[in-house]
């Protein structure tokens, strides 16, 4: 089978995350800022598209080059072979992005590269005039960086965060795989207990129980590779039939609680589409009331973050009530996802360690407080 080299992409801070599931599923690794350079088949692309649980996209570097001016970018563009790739009637959209580099316009980029390989098809196909695009999506990217370009096809389609479990979206919640990086920050796998007081809808406690239950996170749906003409589809099937049969029970409980009943259906809608519906616990209690007598395992959160004055107070009030709760629970390790500066102040405990993150384009923080075992 033909090797490519493939890259993950991913949010920013994750790269050793995903570098270290992919090592985990046995690749070999090279790591840069927000992508992680792998090779693989056809069959790599379908693992690590199902099972990635913290990665963006999975993309086939198609060619590398030094380009300072247009001409070069178009002769280079030109000169691959994308009748290999692209079918008569693709619809090839071109994404493009240029950083810190002499061709630094991105619509020109983008309208270069894309007129280069309408040339090279028409001329590969020989046809006159224009190409249908009717066809299969081929999402095609042009990243230049310091004057270097790399020309990729995007095998994802829709993000890796869009499981497809998730249809109600109460309030804010965390992207699917941002959930599940926070979750491989901590020493979490299954084997013991799981709380989260604040779940909102549900997706920490979710992506947890996909964890514990080693069910792949793309289990419920397509991808971009799906409609290749030029990819074997029987391998998509038979990695899913594999990975359903690697399905296990759960070991130990998954507790998920919020004081609003209303946001609690929502996330047992999302754990029912995700079909661990009956495996995390879930119980409508405020913090200050939560009590528990499991110990050893694991406490995680993504508490409000207040923006505005009054919800900031409010935000600030529900974290001296998670120091005065939680903080007693000191054979549990504690993980707060935030973006306010006073938390330790405010819970009532300096953190063990603090791990600087960004949630979209917000800067938070990561706030870890590790066990006393008992």
């Amino acid at each position: 089978m033909k090797e490519y080299q493939l890259y993950a992409t991913m949010g920013a801070g994750f790269e050793s995350v995903v570098n270290k599931e992919l090592q985990g599923m046995g690749y070999q690794t090279k790591v840069e800022n927000g992508r992680v350079f792998f090779k693989g088949t056809q069959e790599d692309i379908v693992k690590t598209n199902l099972w990635l649980r913290t990665a963006d996209r999975i993309k086939i570097l198609l060619k590398e080059f030094r380009a300072t001016d247009f001409d070069t970018l178009f002769n280079e563009v030109y000169d691959y072979n994308w009748a290999d790739l692209l079918p008569v009637d693709a619809k090839f959209p071109v994404q493009g992005r240029a950083v810190k580099s002499k061709l630094h316009s991105e619509p020109d980029v983008q309208s270069i590269v894309k007129k280069a390989i309408v040339n090279k098809m028409i001329d590969q196909y020989h046809r006159r005039g224009f190409l249908p695009e009717t066809g299969s999506e081929y999402p095609l990217d042009v990243h230049i960086y310091k004057n270097v370009a790399r020309i990729s096809l995007d095998t994802t389609g829709a993000s890796l965060f869009k499981r497809g479990y998730r249809v109600e979206h109460g309030g804010a919640p965390l992207k699917e795989n941002f959930a599940a990086g926070l979750l491989k920050l901590t020493p979490y796998n299954g084997t013991h207990p799981l709380i989260d007081p604040m779940t909102g809808s549900g997706t920490l406690a979710i992506e947890a129980a996909l964890i514990a239950k080693n069910i792949a996170p793309g289990t419920w749906r397509e991808f971009a590779f799906d409609n290749f003409d030029w990819f074997n589809h029987d391998l998509h099937k038979i990695a899913l039939e594999k990975a359903k049969a690697e399905v296990k029970p759960l070991d130990a409980p998954i507790l998920a609680s919020d004081i609003d009943q209303s946001v609690l259906e929502i996330a047992k809608l999302n754990a029912h589409n995700a079909g661990v519906l009956q495996d995390i616990r879930f119980k409508q209690v405020a913090v200050k009331d939560f009590t528990t007598d499991l110990e050893n395992g694991i406490i995680i959160a993504n508490p409000p973050y207040g923006k505005r004055l009054k919800d900031h107070e409010s935000a600030e009030e529900l974290y001296k009530q998670m120091g005065e709760v939680l903080r007693p629970l000191d054979s549990f390790s504690q993980y707060y996802l935030t973006a306010d500066p006073n938390f330790e102040k405010c819970f009532g405990a300096k953190a063990t360690k603090k791990r600087k993150l960004f949630n979209g384009n917000l800067r938070v923080d990561f706030y870890q407080y590790w066990a006393n075992r008992r």
